[in-house]
């Protein structure tokens, strides 16, 4: 199941509101970030809740949320270099 199929669910906005909510979440998230996507770029939502101890509804927000700011950040990357051409 990719993410398409968890962000077209109507309780998506409801997860991702309860993740944020979650004390530890930035944390988690700055780790996954900084750590764990360096040392196993392809980690699974599964594996990711494993290894840090977090619910699975925590790991598929946090890893949607990265692959999101990384596809931005590579759009923007992109544009940049075209706009100094």
């Amino acid at each position: 199941m990719g993410f398409e199929e968890y962000v077209g669910n109507p309780l998506w906005p409801l997860l991702v509101e309860t993740v944020h909510a979650m004390v530890m979440y930035p944390h988690h998230k700055a780790y996954t970030r900084d750590v764990v996507l360096h040392e196993e770029p392809d980690v699974t939502a599964r594996d990711l809740a494993a290894k840090l101890g977090i619910p699975l509804g925590e790991a598929l927000v946090i890893l949607y949320e990265l692959g999101k700011q990384k596809s931005e950040g590579l759009a923007e990357g992109e544009s940049e270099k075209a706009s100094e051409a």
